[in-house]
């Protein structure tokens, strides 16, 4: 190891939040510092607590879904499949290390934050099942072409020596990028805004351990020694800089004045920079203000949080979702198992509406034919009624079929005639005879 990799690894430790290769890219040009002379790289990144919420309400939403393995029927549908080797991997464990949603909470930061996630996939010796999924780090890896054009990818080991991986050895989940093989990194397509956002949390950090001031100056009406100047300003900030300090009297002695200098953060709009700052970094996530604890900005995605949330589902959730569960597809399993097995997280929970709007919907569903009880009562997390009750479907009486002639009304019923019992003959006795 030269001694710039040891420099590299020393800056590496003291810094905490760039890694070496993201400090080789800083090195090389790749990642040039903002307008504001912050390097934003995704792992500095999450220093801004907007960027951190963000990337955590996707994490969190997408690998706390249960994730199935479902055969497809003959008939149409489909039902889980838990025998398949697939099942257990991603609904319990991708290896012996992670559970299920450690590892897919891994994969989701790694897409949310470099646009790719990778993993290295393990397969059986014998059966070539899959046995176990490894995440691997984005900012070590590189797909590269060969010659003949095929894929193949580059990992860089902790020792820096370089592993190369076939195609069919790494599970690469990928945003949209240019080339349809490495995804864009929204860290680096947003990295002004990151590095405003940034930016103005550290001037308002300075700001308060400043003595809630901005720079000024003391005046003194005669010429002071570069000793004296030394001592002025450091009796000045023992006495007075810091928030344990702030608002002390302070007495100026042998015509010594404070004059401030700077603008003040309210003329310079500085909370509200801050707030738009906040609102920046949740549209280039997709993700609605309020789950974020911004509740001050109205949005078009509904008039209440129910709609919001169901929104949120529909709108940024979907689309991750249908990437993840394509590419686990194309990648894990083998064309003739994909004519017979899919891969599908269950979202069904998200969607739902608050009571009333459910049970109006299952009554629909119920009335009309395409639900009985027992699947209701599953959506609702019931169990099924005893003796197959639960499975009967209702059919409305007064449809029928596309084209079916309508049946004929049935006859009417006509009345046997009923005997008339009153007799004309004048009664044997009369009332008062």
């Amino acid at each position: 190891m030269s001694i710039w990799d040891n420099v590299r690894r020393w800056w590496e430790r003291r810094s905490g939040n760039i890694s070496l290769a993201e400090w080789d890219l800083i090195l090389q040009g790749a990642t040039p510092p903002t307008a504001t002379g912050k390097v934003i790289t995704p792992a500095a990144a999450l220093n801004s607590v907007a960027v951190f919420a963000c990337v955590s309400i996707l994490t969190d939403s997408i690998s706390s879904l249960p994730l199935f393995t479902y055969r497809r029927l003959s008939g149409g549908g489909k039902e889980r499949a838990p025998e398949h080797p697939l099942y257990p991997i991603l609904h319990d464990a991708p290896n012996s290390e992670m559970t299920s949603m450690e590892w897919r909470e891994t994969m989701v930061g790694h897409l949310a934050l470099w646009g790719n996630a990778y993993a290295e996939i393990e397969l059986d010796d014998y059966t070539g099942d899959v046995v176990a999924l490894w995440p691997l780090r984005p900012d070590c890896m590189t797909p590269m072409r060969a010659d003949n054009g095929r894929l193949y990818y580059s990992y860089r080991l902790p020792d820096g020596a370089n592993k190369i991986f076939a195609k069919e050895r790494i599970l690469h989940v990928r945003l949209w990028g240019g080339d349809g093989v490495v995804g864009y990194s929204p860290i680096s397509m947003a990295r002004q805004a990151i590095g405003l956002t940034l930016a103005a949390e550290e001037y308002g950090a300075r700001f308060f351990g400043n003595d809630s001031r901005p720079g000024g100056v003391l005046k003194h009406p005669g010429k002071l020694t570069p000793e004296g100047a030394k001592k002025l300003r450091e009796g000045w900030e023992l006495a007075h800089k810091g928030l344990t300090q702030s608002n002390r009297v302070a007495v100026l002695e042998e015509g010594v004045e404070w004059q401030q200098i700077g603008v003040p953060p309210e003329d310079a709009q500085f909370l509200e920079t801050r707030n738009f700052q906040t609102a920046e970094i949740a549209r280039l996530f997709r993700i609605p203000p309020h789950m974020i604890a911004d509740v001050e900005r109205s949005t078009s995605w509904g008039s209440g949080i129910e709609q919001q949330s169901i929104g949120f589902a529909v709108h940024t959730l979907r689309p991750w979702l249908t990437r993840i569960e394509q590419r686990i597809s194309n990648s894990l399993l083998d064309e003739v198992e994909r004519r017979s097995y899919v891969v599908e997280h269950l979202i069904d929970g998200l969607l739902r509406g608050d009571i009333t709007s459910r049970y109006q919907a299952y009554a629909i569903g119920r009335n009309n034919g395409w639900l009985n009880a027992d699947e209701i009562r599953e959506m609702e997390n019931m169990n099924p009624i005893p003796d197959g009750a639960g499975q009967v479907y209702w059919q409305p009486m007064n449809v029928q079929k596309m084209g079916a002639e309508p049946e004929p009304e049935p006859a009417p019923v006509i009345a046997a005639p009923v005997a008339d019992d009153t007799s004309t003959e004048p009664n044997d006795a009369v009332d008062g005879e």
